[in-house]
């Protein structure tokens, strides 16, 4: 088992002293941000050592699940008490001490402590909401996996999540045992994915894969990559935002040996880009994992484009590339989350041209019955004419683009080619 301290992540060290001071992170260049986030961490953990802190292990034993718990830390309204009072049998409720130290203690729209926090809102259901939305119960030919596209495939490898988000697609799943996939449903995957060669791409998931301990995960990797046609691994995580004491060392090290292995990661606020998830972050891309980040659009917490617009370019700094906004899924439980799908093309508009292109997402749905992601943009086509279109900018300006003249194209070459043609030559 991999020790709690095996690192060689410089993370930020709770409780730190540099002369008279008192730090919250190592970096005394970064002393009046270091204080600021001091005052942050609530009274109750003051006690905690920089190790135990440091400790994702820790971090998980000592996770917030009650409304007990959680009212000593932050001012509860109403309608959290009553959405914490509903939860049970619902999805569970589990927030980290790391994680809950970034939310307002006042302020319940808060965007880190909405995303956390239970309210009563979840217990209204739409008619249009599903239990399963995506239909991956429907396209699992064996337990623990979703085969949805031709060539790629969905392993859920645990229902344990650092921190329950409210608007979680697996809802029906997350948080149910906080166990791994079993031994014997892992070797009934191998066994499926032996006899389906076209499967080229396994995106393990869950619930969040970097929870399981370095020896399961390495297991299941190097079993994975004996596969002669499986080209691609990946993983989709949260855990760097949410527990980014997980990015240790060992962790780094050992995925290093399953390249070309990429990772994704679930940020949704700028507010989350603290100097720990930098780091952690760091620590990936040092490791030459290609970092993506999706983002879930949600009403109240990101869907301003000056809100999105700095979580992009705060992305591209800690070298994440923003990959995907999603519309939030039709999920039992989050109308209250979603948004209208105008509001997710006017980000993408207010992005486009006016930052770079590499922090410009591709904003999908995820089509209700398992039809896949469906990309939406902006309609840039003002209209189509005969060898012509006629565009706009990202400034309004309208432009023609000459269309190639196909049919007199193909005249020439069909004339080049007969005069290619040696002729016959008469004896």
């Amino acid at each position: 088992m991999e020790p709690a301290s095996d690192s060689n992540l410089s993370v930020p060290q709770r409780g730190m002293r540099k002369g008279s001071q008192l730090y919250l992170f190592s970096l005394p260049v970064e002393a009046e941000r270091s204080e600021e986030a001091k005052e942050g961490i609530p009274q109750v953990w003051k006690g905690v050592s920089e190790k135990e802190w440091n400790d994702w292990r820790w971090q998980l034993r000592h996770r917030i699940t009650t409304f007990e718990q959680l009212k000593e830390i932050i001012e509860l309204t109403p309608e959290e008490t009553e959405g914490i009072r509903h939860s049970k049998g619902r999805l569970a409720l589990a927030v980290t001490p790391y994680f809950t130290s970034l939310m307002d203690p006042v302020n319940p729209n808060c965007p880190i402590r909405r995303q956390a926090i239970p309210r009563i809102e979840e217990i209204h259901l739409s008619k249009s909401e599903m239990v399963d939305p995506l239909s991956e119960d429907n396209h699992s030919p064996v337990p623990g996996l979703v085969h949805r596209y031709p060539d790629r495939v969905l392993l859920l490898v645990t229902d344990q999540c650092a921190v329950y988000c409210r608007y979680c697609t697996r809802r029906r799943l997350v948080g149910s045992s906080e166990r791994s996939i079993t031994q014997g449903n892992f070797e009934e995957v191998l066994k499926y994915l032996k006899t389906h060669r076209k499967v080229r791409d396994v995106l393990l998931s869950g619930g969040d894969p970097l929870l399981l301990e370095n020896e399961r995960l390495e297991e299941m990797l190097s079993r994975l990559r004996a596969l002669p046609h499986i080209e691609i691994l990946r993983i989709g995580t949260r855990v760097p935002v949410t527990l980014p004491q997980r990015i240790t060392g060992g962790l780094v090290r050992m995925l290093k040996k399953y390249h070309p292995l990429m990772i994704s990661i679930h940020f949704t606020h700028p507010k989350e880009i603290t100097d720990q998830v930098r780091r952690a972050c760091s620590e990936l891309a040092d490791g030459g994992f290609p970092l993506g980040s999706q983002t879930v659009l949600l009403k109240g917490i990101n869907d301003k484009p000056y809100i999105m617009k700095k979580l992009v370019q705060e992305l591209l700094k800690i070298r994440v590339r923003p990959y995907y906004i999603y519309q939030c899924d039709l999920v039992m439980g989050t109308e209250h989350f979603r948004t209208s799908v105008a509001t997710g093309i006017q980000i993408v508009e207010k992005l486009r041209g006016h930052t770079t292109g590499y922090a410009v997402p591709t904003y999908v749905v995820d089509a209700p019955g398992g039809g896949g992601k469906i990309p939406l943009q902006p309609d840039y086509v003002v209209s189509k004419g005969r060898g012509k279109i006629v565009l706009r900018n990202y400034e309004g300006k309208v432009f023609e683009y000459p269309e190639p003249n196909i049919i007199e194209f193909k005249k020439a070459r069909t004339g080049a080619d007969e005069k290619a043609v040696p002729k016959k030559v008469m004896a």
